[in-house]
């Protein structure tokens, strides 16, 4: 059963700092008021919000996503680096074991960022066709959309989203 890796960058022109702030930190608070089609709520189950705590994350109404727990490994935010564990729910079912992602916020040009998303899916059979590929795909397709949607620099269907976040963003000392 070995895992399978897959790396993905996405480009954004909000600063590291901020974005990190808004998808990491302040994820509980932001998300679902930014982006309420897709996230209903953060809750944490377990310890204070650090390291070793686990999160509990409600998908909107209507999603066909089950509800998610996901430990946090590291969290740090000099570096803006976050990592957590898929331990319960969201994609985990027949085919998964668990997942394991890294984030990295990265400068990028012209004061934007890269974020780096590195998940390492580990399978429960050593069959890979056994759906794997088809929910890397969807994930690597749902993370550009929930990251690129709040790049008010891009013109999209999801403008006011992307509007609300930067008020957001701004507005967070």
């Amino acid at each position: 059963m070995a895992p399978i890796t897959v790396d993905q960058e996405i480009s954004c022109s909000l600063p590291p700092q901020k974005l990190f702030k808004a998808f990491v930190v302040d994820a509980d608070k932001l998300m679902p008021k930014v982006i309420p089609n897709f996230f209903k709520s953060f809750e944490t189950i377990e310890g204070d919000g650090g390291v070793g705590s686990v999160t509990l994350v409600t998908f909107a109404e209507g999603s066909d996503m089950k509800p998610a727990k996901h430990k946090i490994v590291e969290l740090d935010e000099e570096n803006h680096v976050f990592k957590y564990n898929l331990i319960e729910g969201g994609i985990l079912g027949e085919d998964l074991e668990s997942v394991s992602y890294i984030l990295k916020f990265d400068k990028g040009g012209d004061g934007g960022c890269v974020i780096k998303i590195a998940s390492t899916c580990h399978p429960k059979k050593d069959d890979h066709d056994h759906g794997i590929k088809e929910i890397i795909e969807k994930g690597k397709e749902t993370n550009s959309k929930v990251l690129l949607r709040h790049d008010p620099y891009r013109r999209s269907y999801y403008g006011s989203v992307s509007h609300r976040l930067c008020i957001a963003l701004f507005t967070v000392h």
